[in-house]
């Protein structure tokens, strides 16, 4: 029998350049990821949204996001870093909360390049125990981000608004493949559309529903991007009723119909 390579088990490395290639929707867009991610930026500012919750960030600041967590983030100008996925199986070694480290002290800065780039080194490299050499460093990755976790960019308790916006992207992430409208996710979370409307623009610069659009159509690009499931599968997948509807609502969100935005790939 065929056995398919999980892609999950392994690790992954790009530069910030490579991951943002194929358009602004690679970084920007909501999404989240099944397994913990580092983004390390090591010049450049912009702004990152987790879970709800938007805030600036520049050089040499490293965000761990755990497996689930809805994020995107913006890059303004010459932005350089690295994005690091690593294996499912190494999942409980991390943190179980995003962090967002401004690291200000030059070894602390060195210490997490070096890191980083003896992990690259050992995925470059076809050397014997090369995969156990990369469990290794990503393991010293995760007791390192845990010996820093009290630089993390929370310097006050979240706000009743962050909490709930906390809520409503973790729920989006649990549903939003079932075609549910805001007035759903509201009705879930004990507050009206039009409170929950506001909140998320106080916390993310964006309205609820411009959220659960933005996580539904990276999924649809990502879909129609990198597989080859019939349009009309992908529309089911993701609670669309129809696949004439999926069509007209990605094409006022891409400006293209699926169909030219996959030949466009």
């Amino acid at each position: 029998m065929l056995q398919l390579r999980d892609p999950n088990a392994e690790f992954r490395i790009e530069s910030l350049a490579r991951l943002a290639m194929g358009g602004r929707w690679r970084t920007e867009a909501q999404r989240s990821h099944v397994r913990p991610c580092l983004l390390w930026f090591t010049r450049g500012q912009g702004r990152v949204t987790i879970n709800g919750s938007t805030r600036g960030y520049g050089a040499h600041n490293a965000v761990f996001l755990p497996g689930g967590t809805m994020h995107g983030f913006t890059m303004m100008g010459q932005v350089q870093g690295t994005a690091v996925f690593f294996p499912e199986a190494l999942a409980s070694e991390f943190p179980d909360n995003p962090l967002h480290l401004r690291l200000r002290d030059g070894f602390r800065q060195a210490e997490l390049t070096g890191l980083v780039t003896s992990l690259e080194r050992e995925a470059e490299r076809d050397l014997p125990g090369a995969t156990r050499a990369m469990h290794h460093y990503g393991g010293l990755i995760a007791v390192w981000l845990e010996r820093h976790a009290d630089l993390a960019d929370r310097s006050e308790a979240p706000t009743a608004a962050q909490r709930l916006t906390n809520a409503y992207t973790a729920l989006i992430e649990r549903r939003f493949r079932t075609g549910a409208n805001v007035s759903h996710y509201a009705t879930n979370l004990g507050v009206t559309p039009t409170h929950l409307n506001r909140v998320c623009r106080a916390t993310a610069g964006q309205s609820a529903s411009r959220l659960l659009a933005d996580r539904v159509h990276y999924e649809a690009r990502r879909m129609l991007v990198e597989t080859d499931m019939p349009i009309k599968e992908v529309a089911e997948r993701l609670g669309f009723t129809s696949p004439a509807y999926f069509s007209r609502a990605f094409q006022n969100e891409t400006g293209k119909s699926p169909s030219a935005f996959r030949a466009a790939r």
